[in-house]
C-alpha cells in the first residue's frame, strides 16, 4: 500500500502546482489555489501512512536521532510519509509563494522558476522568493518598482 500511496502523492498535488507555474493569471487558477485546502488530499495521505505507523512514528519524532530517523526512513512506510509530508509542506509554501507574488505585482516569468525550485528543492524555493520579496516593493499608486521606487509601472490588479 505505502507504494501507492507514495505514486498518488504527487499526483495529488501536480494540478495545483501546473495551475501556478503555466496558469498564473488564469481566474480558476486564483479560485482553486486560493484555498489553502489544496493540500488536504496529500494531508490525508500522509495520515494514511502516518497513523497505523504512530507507535514507531512518535518515539522518533519526540526524541529524534540521526539512527532513529534513519531507520524509520529506511522502511517504505518511512520513507512514503516523508514524501507526502515533503510534498504537502512544499505545496503550502508554494501557494503562499504564488499568492504572496501576486499581491507584491512580482511578474509569473519570474514565480515560475522560484516555484519549479520549490518543487524540486523546498526550502530553496522559499530561500529565493524571500530574496525576491525583499527587493521587490509594492508602491502607493500600486504599481510596483524593483528598487521600491514610487511610480508606478505595473497595473494595480493582481498581474502574477
Amino acid at each position: 500500500m505505502s507504494g501507492t500511496l507514495f505514486g498518488l502523492t504527487f499526483a495529488l498535488a501536480a494540478p495545483f502546482w501546473a495551475l501556478m507555474i503555466l496558469a498564473p493569471r488564469w481566474s480558476w487558477t486564483a479560485r482553486v489555489v486560493g484555498s489553502p485546502l489544496i493540500v488536504a488530499p496529500v494531508l490525508l495521505v500522509y495520515a494514511l501512512l502516518v497513523l497505523p505507523a504512530l507507535g514507531a512514528v512518535l518515539p522518533v519524532v519526540t526524541a529524534p536521532t540521526l539512527d532513529g530517523l534513519r531507520d524509520l526512513l529506511g522502511t517504505a512506510d518511512g520513507a512514503a510519509a516523508a514524501w507526502a509530508h515533503m510534498i504537502g509542506f512544499d505545496l503550502f509554501v508554494g501557494r503562499w509563494i504564488w499568492s504572496d507574488a501576486r499581491e507584491r505585482g512580482i511578474p509569473a516569468l519570474l514565480t515560475a522558476p522560484v516555484l519549479v525550485l520549490t518543487i524540486l528543492l523546498g526550502p530553496l524555493g522559499l530561500a529565493v522568493h524571500l530574496a525576491l520579496r525583499a527587493g521587490w516593493r509594492r508602491t502607493a499608486g500600486g504599481g510596483t518598482r524593483r528598487d521600491g521606487g514610487t511610480d508606478a509601472v505595473a497595473p494595480a490588479a493582481p498581474v502574477a
